[in-house]
């Protein structure tokens, strides 16, 4: 159990190497405004939290350099006191589900989010194998021109055009509407049960008939973005600047490419009601163990659908990418709750 002295020296380290990378000397940390210790009582604190595994030091006569421990005793720091986190940068998202699917939504998240983080960016798509039919619309464009839309329960949004020899009475089109969502609402996306759902021996032959030229439009339904894994930034990491920082960057490089391995990292915090941080070492997947990623979920009131996440070196501005990440998940969420309000 650290002191008070002990943590605030603590967090003056990590605010300090965080913003500058370099060793952090007595000194420097006894200079600072909060510090009301003399220099030879911060080295006996910083000799004391290096022993107990916060800090570390590169060489005898250097500075000290924050571990695992000390970024997550600094994380833990943020995430208890609101008042210490920056205000989000304007980032421009506002995304509006008249101008955007899900695919192009969570393409300009990702993207603002490693823009306003000089970092990596990532967001995974709400997985299809757990996606079930949430509404049905049928749309009557024309006399002669109908329109389907599906909705599933992962946000994935389906339009299919079709056009009729004759005008469509407008009543079929309205009884249509109804008679599918109470049949396919709820129902696994799936060729065959959906198929099954729509044969009933009651209908009369042009209900039936009508139905009949509507089903491709829910055979082989396909959700856009299943089990994917949107990443945007990747060659930030690679930069001169980031060098130092990241030794083993050629290894979290062909972490990035096999995506499927750092999608079912996020998928195992979907659970997860807040902020999430994984740094170093306690990252589930061994190729990421040399950073540092800060998470949050997104999704509906009643259940989580995806995660927005960014990643980089030990050494980042966590404050930033706390904020970032938070607002960035809950566009999203704000996003997919207009799509089912629809």
């Amino acid at each position: 159990m650290l002191s008070e002295r002990q943590r605030t020296i603590l967090g003056a380290v990590v605010q300090r190497y965080v913003n500058e990378g370099r060793p952090v000397g007595s000194r420097a940390v006894a200079d600072r405004a909060e510090i009301q210790w003399s220099s030879s009582t911060v080295r006996a604190e910083l000799a004391a939290l290096e022993e107990g595994g916060y800090l570390t030091h590169p060489h005898t006569s250097a500075g000290r350099v924050p571990t695992d421990a000390g970024y997550r005793f600094y994380v833990e720091a943020l995430l208890a006191a609101e008042d210490r986190l920056p205000v989000p940068a304007p980032s421009g998202l506002r995304l509006s589900r008249m101008r955007r699917e899900v695919d192009e939504a969570i393409r300009e998240t990702t993207s603002a989010l490693s823009r306003i983080t000089d970092l990596v960016a990532l967001v995974s798509a709400p997985p299809l194998r757990t996606a079930t039919v949430h509404r049905i619309e049928v749309l009557r464009l024309q006399p002669r021109v109908v329109m389907v839309v599906v909705i599933a329960s992962n946000g994935g949004v389906s339009k299919r055009v079709f056009t009729f020899e004759s005008e469509v009475d407008p009543g079929l089109v309205s009884w249509a509407s109804s008679f599918l969502n109470e049949r396919l609402a709820g129902l696994g996306l799936g060729a065959s049960t959906v198929a099954s759902r729509l044969n009933d021996p009651e209908l009369g032959d042009v209900e039936a008939g009508f139905l009949t030229e509507l089903a491709p439009a829910f055979i082989n339904l396909e959700a856009s973005g299943d089990d994917t894994l949107y990443v945007d930034g990747a060659a930030r990491l690679l930069s001169e600047e980031r060098a130092a920082d990241l030794p083993h960057a050629e290894g979290l490089m062909r972490a990035l490419e096999r995506r499927i391995d750092v999608l079912r990292t996020f998928r195992s915090a979907l659970e997860k009601r807040s902020v999430f941080v994984w740094i170093g070492a306690e990252n589930p997947q061994p190729e990421l163990r040399s950073v540092s990623v800060v998470g949050a979920n997104y999704g509906l009131g009643y259940r989580n659908l995806g995660a927005v996440g960014v990643m980089g070196p030990l050494r980042m501005d966590y404050a930033t990418a706390i904020v970032s990440v938070r607002e960035a998940a809950g566009e999203l969420s704000r996003f997919f709750e207009a799509v089912y309000d629809e």
